[in-house]
């Protein structure tokens, strides 16, 4: 057809450029045509609807807006059918199939509203009901449980449970696996999301299946502690009461909880939540979908530390009296006494320390603060190296392919880094790709217990010059891969070799091929919130001697990067943070600040995506939000700051960085391959010691930061946690 048309256009003397743009409007009409051919044609109760070959009749379904009951099935777990709660009838069939289960087939003829469907589907609910216990009313399920809704929806009116010679209801012993996670196995349903989430995203086997028919039974075969540190994923799963919440059983009803929409804030990755709170007091953090950073799982700190939120708080200023004792005082005193001192010292006798836990609103009003006291010496807890481009562009110290990025790759190098404790949700990615698209992973470092198999590669420095050099097998894997990925521990950076390694890292992501122009090789993943920021706004990481420093603000500083015996005893150390841990502890003056869950804020996550937190309750006491602190400060000081509005703060963000207020978008990585060249003049010389991780056990995941050494449950999970390994 195409010949044919180029023909008698050329004869009508047509000119060839509009032969050619019509040759290419009848090649895309022909490449759409053919995709639409490939598509297969179903009925969804009399509605057409085009699929693709490998779709299954419940997703043809839902493709039309039909909602289909189901109990096994899940969208990011394998196919179990095992529930049969999504029967449909589907025409020339002589039974009711499974539309989980069922690949579509041209022509198909699907109906959900007949009768021998909504009769099979009563038969199904009706036999899970029968040994189900009528445990709703003390249920911590209940209001939101899969079962309630779908008997309310798809059940008979009418029990035929009349048999008298039925000797009860099946029971079954509950399970201990864990202080996180309640088990009351009776009103189990035998879907296996749990166990499918376990081996499947999870990448632990502890979960199973004993037994068969009714007495099938879902456990840990010998009783021991779930060790995942994705286990609360499991309540969320469950379509029943079967797994609930140990630290929330029996506190509160879905109905009576406030919901809030925010991020959470433990960990680099900026996970999204749902803050549940009564009454001023949050009664649980639950996952909030999004594809690009943490799917629908959280890790069980983010899950289960909220409780730190109640303890240990800082709830109103205090001040050092002649006794060296801390004592509670009122604001106005708290800042006259840091405005006397800042008033009476020179800008270089000044220094600022920012912590983990920090937001961009506060980093930025802290340094516009310090700057017109004529002050520049402002740090951050986390050290990297200076080498190179350093801190100047962003390419250097972001996770510059992105949290999904990861499944698109087909070999990862992980240097000085256990993802699976830093970033849980980042190695759930990974997981993700070595099971679905092959990918490949190698390691440089200490060898840690991954949920995926890897080739380890060696342990220190030394391996990552061979590889650099060409002169290990590696090198020529890497090379010849399409899509590879280097990611580098933000603590293996931290080394005083962390020069020496950022070099060799830049030096084998110049290895690759790198045919696409958009895909970043180099990639650094951080550990705390507020890095990212705290490096975007020019605060610098690494701190140095303050021999000279007659005040030292400490801004949710408490991971002991300096003591008291380091600083001159005339130094006013002013803490400003909301529990009472390190910092505070050396701390002449502490300013009371609000926690994540208490405040406004933004927060820049490892790939160096801005987001925003809402306030889910209000701070304690006369705890105050940091920002307005320091705006209290600076007027008390007399160096007034120009806004009052947090709003005018974040007009001030967009002007040191624009992308700190673009909320939810990701800027791909400007002056990638500059960073990595000027990085290229650093010699490489290695300390012995191997590229270990912080944490390399389950134990040591659950207490790394104010909020989680504060909470109790997470104490337990401590206890737990190093109790299993004792018995393994």
């Amino acid at each position: 057809t195409y010949h044919v048309r180029l023909k008698m256009l050329r004869a009508l003397g047509r000119k060839w450029c509009r032969c050619t743009a019509l040759s290419r409007r009848i090649y895309a009409t022909e490449a759409v045509a053919k995709t639409e051919s490939q598509k297969l044609e179903v009925f969804v109760n009399g509605m057409p609807v085009h699929v693709d070959p490998d779709t299954t009749v419940l997703q043809a379904c839902e493709m039309v807006g039909i909602q289909i009951p189901r109990f096994c099935y899940h969208d990011r777990l394998s196919i179990a059918g095992n529930c049969r709660m999504c029967l449909v009838e589907i025409e020339k069939t002589p039974k009711p199939q499974a539309a989980c289960a069922m690949p579509v087939l041209n022509g198909m003829r699907i109906l959900t509203e007949s009768e021998k469907t909504k009769k099979a589907r009563e038969g199904v609910m009706e036999f899970l009901l029968v040994n189900h216990p009528l445990d709703c009313p003390i249920c911590d399920q209940a209001g939101e449980c899969d079962l309630q809704d779908q008997s309310m929806a798809f059940g008979s009116d009418r029990s035929r449970f009349v048999d008298n010679r039925i000797s009860g209801k099946r029971a079954v012993e509950d399970k201990n696996i864990g202080p996180l996670v309640k088990t009351i196995m009776t009103r189990c349903i035998h879907c296996t999301r749990c166990v499918r989430f376990g081996s499947e995203v999870a990448g632990v086997e502890d979960l199973g299946t004993t037994g068969r028919g009714g007495d099938m039974q879902i456990g840990t075969y010998v009783e021991k502690m779930f060790q995942s540190e994705l286990s609360g994923n499991v309540i969320d799963l469950c379509p029943v009461g079967a797994l609930t919440s140990k630290p929330y059983s029996f506190t509160a009803r879905p109905w009576e909880l406030r919901k809030t929409e925010t991020i959470d804030v433990l960990d680099a990755v900026g996970s999204n939540i749902v803050v549940n709170t009564r009454a001023g007091e949050v009664m649980r953090v639950l996952p909030r979908l999004n594809e690009d950073i943490n799917e629908e799982w959280i890790s069980d700190k983010t899950r289960f530390a909220y409780d730190g939120l109640k303890h240990q708080r800082l709830t109103e200023p205090m001040v050092k009296d002649v006794n060296g004792q801390l004592g509670p005082t009122d604001w106005e005193t708290a800042l006259r006494t840091v405005a006397f001192k800042l008033r009476e010292i020179k800008g270089n006798e000044i220094a600022a320390i920012a912590g983990g836990l920090v937001d961009a609103e506060s980093l930025v009003v802290l340094k516009d603060l310090l700057n017109r006291l004529s002050c520049e010496n402002l740090y951050t807890e986390e050290l990297f190296p200076t080498i190179g481009a350093s801190t100047d562009l962003r390419s250097n110290y972001t996770l510059n392919n992105g949290i999904t990025g990861v499944e698109d790759a087909d070999l990862l190098l992980l240097i000085g880094t256990n993802p699976r404790f830093e970033a849980p949700l980042f190695n759930a990615r990974i997981r993700k790709g070595y099971i679905h698209n092959e990918l490949e992973v190698a390691l440089v470092g200490t060898k840690v217990d991954l949920t995926y198999q890897y080739n380890h590669l060696g342990e220190g420095g030394q391996v990552l010059k061979d590889i650099a050099d060409g002169k290990h097998p590696f090198s020529k894997q890497f090379a010849a891969a399409k899509r590879p990925m280097v990611v580098v521990g933000s603590v293996a950076l931290q080394r005083p070799d962390g020069a020496a390694i950022h070099r060799a890292a830049c030096s084998i992501a110049n290895l690759a091929s790198n045919e696409d122009s958009n895909w970043r090789v180099m990639n650094v993943l951080h550990r705390v919130a507020s890095q990212v920021a705290a490096l975007d706004v020019g605060y610098k990481p690494n701190v140095p001697q303050l021999n000279n420093v007659k005040l030292l603000y400490l801004l949710g500083a408490d991971s002991d990067q300096i003591s008291r015996n380091q600083l001159p005893k005339d130094c006013l150390v002013v803490y400003q943070g909301h529990h009472g841990d390190n910092g505070a502890n050396m701390a002449d003056v502490i300013f009371p600040g609000a926690a994540y869950t208490e405040k406004n804020a933004t927060w820049v996550n490892t790939e160096g995506r801005a987001q925003l937190s809402r306030i889910a309750v209000n701070p304690p006491k006369l705890a105050r939000e940091d920002w307005t602190i320091i705006r209290a400060l600076s007027e008390v000081a007399g160096y007034r700051l120009p806004y009052d509005e947090i709003s005018e703060v974040r007009d001030r963000l967009s002007e040191i960085c624009p992308i700190l207020v673009q909320y939810g978008k990701l800027e791909p990585a400007n002056f990638y391959s500059i960073a990595n060249k000027l990085c290229e003049g650093t010699k490489l010389k290695f300390d012995k010691e191997p590229l270990m991780p912080p944490q390399v056990s389950l134990h040591q995941f659950y207490m790394t930061d104010p909020i989680s050494r504060a909470s109790l449950t997470m104490a337990k999970c401590v206890t737990a946690a190093t109790k299993a390994v004792s018995n393994n």
